[in-house]
């Protein structure tokens, strides 16, 4: 069986350090996913509805390579979560506790 290579062996206690939970960390780095996620695909839909046709009619649709391109390329872009470790670990993430804010 073939291994992924973006797989990477992610080390708990550097994960936990930030907030002293690694589950709170998961959270947090799942909230930030969540935002790359749908920026990326708003980007995406922009992009692509520049080639929308008004037609249904499927005889008068046809191929386009620069959104073939487009699609292409977002799909070989690393993955949101991927993407939101990485920020998390090198400390890029703004994190913070509404409910202790509000209590100040």
């Amino acid at each position: 069986m073939a291994v992924n290579p973006s797989i990477v062996t992610r080390d708990l206690d550097k994960i936990s350090e930030t907030t002293g939970n690694v589950y709170e960390s998961i959270h947090i780095v799942g909230q930030r996913a969540k935002q790359i996620s749908s920026n990326l695909k708003e980007e995406l839909n922009n992009k692509l509805s520049e080639f929308a046709s008004s037609v249904d009619n499927l005889e008068e649709v046809f191929e386009n390579k620069e959104q073939i391109e487009i699609s292409k390329f977002y799909e070989r872009m690393p993955k949101p979560s991927t993407l939101a470790m990485e920020e998390f670990i090198e400390g890029k993430v703004y994190h913070r506790y509404p409910d202790q804010e509000e209590g100040e």
